[in-house]
């Protein structure tokens, strides 16, 4: 569980300290301003920002649905920017305010205060809102991605907590300060705070398509700063400063700090304003008889009214049934029921009236590009399929096992929106990229026949430390041939097998291959004893090169490949757990790198068609690991896994999670769907 409360336990502490510090600043100053009857002010800010959060959550919770990508970048950028320019105005104010303080607290306190009444409500409000949506979006989606894990909310909580004790040391801190002093260096924390969150509002209206140069890095530390370090989210929690910045986040960041920091500076070095004359106390006005609302009216509106605003969104925005329409699918009424739907996200009833199970897809008739798809669909059996609706030619396609493929008659739906479908990829799009990899793999294959023979006559011939770097090199070629194995039946277990399950472990007849030359190499084995697995390998290798032209390569398994092949070297290489003695798993995992390159070369024609962005990010990924990598050996000496420093550990298994990520989409991407 911890596994899934640690990302949310971060965000918590995060956003609960960035909100908690302006709302301590606020409380702190009404306390030593005696003006504790503007604290329900703050406090009701601060309740609505909660309420505003807590719908929010609701609404995502209950429709099931979010935001697009682009709009969810947008609005908070938009809205960090206005809490900049807030949290600027309370800055000055507060100085401003300090030195009338200073000499006639008392007296000038009210005034002051409730000219300002109005920010300090705003800013409260802004700080907990803002922090408060992005934990609600966060928290969704990794309780979403955690399935039933009550990890999230735990983590979350925790972070909160721990923000909300350190916010009450600072509260209880700042009571016992100077007031001036106080505002003055809160002053200049805050103007710190609020040059780096301006900085991470423009980079999510960059993200959100709003502003330019999106991809114009002024700043690219990720390769040598591992952003999951206890500094580097203490630096991007509080400053919101990241190790990737772009020059537009870089140029706001200075100019701003630059500007505001030298206006609050030279104000706090003009001379301080003389003492105030005593003044005669103003006469007592006679009282008026006031009416007064009841205490609890404006906080309970405050959640109220956002309450029942998500109720209605989730009444009106859930997705519902398709005009209550149940549509058939078989060989002979596929898409009978189907009618034009509205625009927007649908729930379709598919009810498979056949005999056989089925296949089926939402398409456009005109492309084929599928919308939405449900695979084995049983007789008899009935299951939703959501999918967003837009303007446009709407069809099903059904595909009975054994059967050909029908398609129902195409409706026209009116309206605005907007749906991405996605084109479908069929065995003839991969031949190419098929045949490419193919001729890759059958180019590394004949590289290894010599490098085996070359290994086996090394250790034939007693000249073990020879064999060694003839092992690594050899073995290096066998894993960049990553995306292949599939295809090579039998022969990868005698070639890569381990001892892991064998019942005599690395003592085992059956241990064979290029894992147990590296036992022996490494752990003094003589030559005589490596000569025969030396001389199978080679024959195996042989055995496999001669094969493989005529082995079924099925053309699927390439997209599929494209995330598994670091995925297994995140599970084997990077944990040590195939290191026989040589402590060579980087070196494989550096070739698995290098497989998963020419993989991605030979699909990339159809993936620049389908997800244009996706290659250029996946690339810059790529060149991160590759640079820890290269760091990691110097020659033929590689850095064994577990004599890697922590840190470093961390940064390469943090990037290689981090590409993995960025290649799960592929597999989905380029998927063979029947209806093409």
């Amino acid at each position: 569980m911890w596994d899934d409360a640690f990302p949310s336990f971060l965000i918590g502490l995060r956003e609960g300290l960035e909100a908690g510090l302006i709302v301590s600043i606020l409380v702190a100053t009404l306390v030593r301003a005696e003006a504790r009857s503007r604290l329900p002010q703050v406090w009701t800010g601060v309740l609505a920002a909660v309420a505003v959060a807590m719908s929010f959550g609701a609404v995502l919770t209950f429709t099931a649905a979010s935001m697009p990508q682009t709009a969810q970048e947008a609005f908070g950028g938009i809205l960090s920017v206005i809490a900049v320019a807030f949290v600027t105005a309370m800055v000055f104010w507060m100085r401003r305010s300090a030195r009338s303080l200073s000499g006639e607290l008392k007296e000038k306190v009210t005034g002051a205060l409730a000219m300002g009444s109005g920010v300090l409500i705003l800013t409260s409000f802004l700080a907990v809102g803002r922090e408060g949506l992005e934990t609600a979006l966060f928290l969704w989606t990794t309780a979403q991605a955690a399935g039933e894990s009550a990890g999230p909310l735990t983590g979350a909580g925790i972070g909160l907590v721990l923000a909300a004790g350190l916010c009450w040391g600072l509260y209880r801190r700042v009571l016992k300060i100077n007031l001036t002093k106080f505002f003055t260096a809160t002053g200049a924390v805050l103007i710190v705070i609020a040059a780096g969150v301006l900085g991470y509002g423009l980079r999510d209206l960059q993200e959100g398509g709003v502003l330019p140069g999106k991809t114009a890095y002024a700043v690219d530390l990720a390769s040598s700063v591992d952003a999951g370090s206890w500094y580097s989210t203490l630096v991007q929690g509080v400053l919101n400063l990241t190790p990737t910045m772009t020059w537009l986040q870089v140029v706001a960041y200075v100019a701003y700090l630059a500007v505001v920091m030298t206006l609050f500076v030279r104000g706090v070095q003009a001379t301080a304003p003389k003492p105030a004359k005593e003044r005669p106390a103003p006469e007592p006005k006679a009282d008026r008889p006031e009416r007064r609302r009841p205490v609890w009216v404006v906080p309970a509106a405050v959640v109220a009214v956002p309450a029942v605003i998500a109720g209605l969104v989730v009444a009106l925005a859930r997705p519902k049934p398709a005009g209550d329409q149940t549509v058939a699918v078989s060989g002979t009424e596929c898409g009978k029921g189907f009618t034009a739907p509205r625009p927007g996200r649908q729930t379709f009833q598919m009810k498979n009236t056949g005999g056989k199970t089925s296949e089926v897809y939402l398409i456009d008739p005109t492309t084929s590009a599928v919308y939405g798809e449900i695979e084995g669909l049983a007789p008899g059996t009935t299951r939703d399929l959501v999918a967003t609706v837009a303007g446009g030619t709407y069809a099903w396609r059904c595909v009975p096992t054994g059967g050909k493929a029908v398609t129902s008659k195409s409706v026209t739906v009116t309206g605005g929106g907007a749906a991405k479908p996605v084109v479908p990829v069929s065995e003839q799009d991969l031949a190419a990229p098929l045949k490419a990899y193919k001729a890759y793999v059958g180019q590394g294959l004949a590289t290894l026949v010599a490098q085996t023979r070359t290994l086996a006559d090394d250790i034939d011939g007693n000249h073990l430390d020879k064999a060694r770097t003839d092992w690594l090199t050899a073995h290096r070629t066998y894993s960049s041939l990553g995306a292949a194995y599939g295809t090579f039946e039998d022969f990868d277990k005698k070639i890569n097998g381990r001892a892991d399950g064998l019942p005599g472990g690395v003592q085992d007849k059956d241990f064979s291959g290029f894992h147990r030359l590296e036992y022996g190499l490494w752990h003094g084995q003589s030559a005589k004893e490596l000569t025969g697995p030396a001389q199978q390998l080679a024959t195996d290798v042989a055995g496999l090169g001669k094969a493989f032209p005529s082995q079924d390569f099925d053309p699927g398994d390439l997209p599929l490949r494209a995330h598994e092949i670091l995925e297994n070297t995140l599970q084997f290489e990077l944990t040590g757990d195939t290191d026989e003695g040589s402590g060579t798993n980087l070196a494989t995992a550096d070739a698995n790198l290098t497989g998963t390159r020419e993989l991605l070369t030979v699909l990339k024609p159809l993936l620049t068609t389908r997800a244009p962005k996706l290659l250029p990010t996946v690339d810059a990924d790529i060149a991160r690991v590759q640079k820890l990598l290269d760091a990691a050996h110097d020659g033929d000496r590689w850095t064994a896994v577990d004599k890697l420093a922590a840190a470093d550990r961390q940064q390469l298994n943090g990037a290689t999670g981090q590409l993995l990520e960025d290649l799960a989409p592929i597999p989905d991407l380029l998927e063979i769907r029947k209806s093409a």
